[in-house]
């Protein structure tokens, strides 16, 4: 994302600044020396912040998902910086997949029909989150990174590979295989709700009840 959003700004005209920022989870993958040594081949000033939110988050103390304490002291991260420099927008690497896997996490998992969205504004308009690539594959991202040979480092994770959202990446997958549309289809029925066939809250019924 910081590439192509570099590349970007010498082509078009809108002027911005990019500070990249790598959360180092202290899991010891030697991912932040990686990206030490690119942003240092583009020149420009960077931050990365090392810390233990991940071991923290995977240690028997955490009575949480590791994921979501992980996920939550990481954003929280985010935020102060850049308040610190004084950064107006936020912009997050989440792609169509991930935005398709959790509507589905939500759905199974909290009872609830939500997931990311490109664009949000957050403490009254003063952080911007932007997600570049929501309409964006993962495999295609994939397939640009290895050849642009950009930088990869294992996340060095020991919960990777078992959480909940591998598991309905897996389910997408095996409908995928019989029907190639169904991650499409997930995808935009986010953009297709019709709230005549949804259940109404009961706090909502009551409501019209009164009217």
């Amino acid at each position: 994302m910081f590439h192509l959003l570099h590349e970007r700004s010498k082509r078009v005209p809108i002027h911005y600044e990019l500070f990249p920022v790598y959360i180092d989870l202290g899991f010891d993958s030697g991912r932040a020396e990686i990206l030490k040594k690119y942003f240092e081949t583009k020149g420009l000033p960077y931050a990365i912040e090392f810390t233990d939110i991940g071991r923290r988050a995977n240690s028997a103390e955490n009575r949480e998902n590791p994921c979501f304490l992980c996920s939550w002291e990481r954003r929280k991260r985010l935020f102060h910086l850049a308040h610190r420099l004084k950064c107006s927008k936020i912009a997050l690497g989440h792609h169509k997949d991930d935005i398709i896997e959790t509507l589905l996490l939500n759905i199974f998992f909290s009872a609830e029909i939500s997931t990311m969205i490109p664009f949000q504004n957050l403490f009254n308009g003063k952080i911007t989150l932007i997600r570049p690539f929501a309409l964006i594959e993962e495999k295609k991202i994939e397939r640009f990174a290895q050849e642009m040979g950009l930088p990869f480092g294992p996340s060095g994770c020991p919960t990777s590979g078992k959480t909940k959202r591998k598991v309905v990446k897996d389910i997408i997958d095996s409908l995928s295989k019989k029907n190639r549309k169904v991650k499409g289809n997930i995808f935009r029925a986010l953009s297709n709700v019709k709230l005549d066939y949804t259940l109404i809250p009961r706090s909502h019924s009551k409501e019209n009840e009164n009217v």
